[in-house]
């Protein structure tokens, strides 16, 4: 069943040991027996495409590579 309207991570990733924070960020995908492997292939990398964009636009992802624990930052609202 489609659980898309809650705010509840996922108890399967829950079950395997993932942490609420990594659990609320991630993304499902149904493959199904009429699902090519071009459109899997397709998507897969047109994902990959736009999470490299949105990571070059990120503050937080440069941060994060050079080692900065981002709990530890005190936000400023604008």
């Amino acid at each position: 069943a489609c659980t898309s309207a809650s705010l509840e991570p996922s108890y399967v990733l829950k079950a395997l040991g993932v942490g609420d924070e990594l659990a609320h960020s991630s993304l499902r995908f149904g493959i199904g027996r009429f699902n090519t492997r071009e459109e899997i292939e397709y998507v897969a990398e047109a994902v990959k495409k736009t999470v490299d964009r949105l990571r070059e636009m990120s503050p937080l992802w440069e941060l994060a590579q050079e080692g900065v624990d981002l709990k530890s930052v005190q936000w400023q609202p604008h």
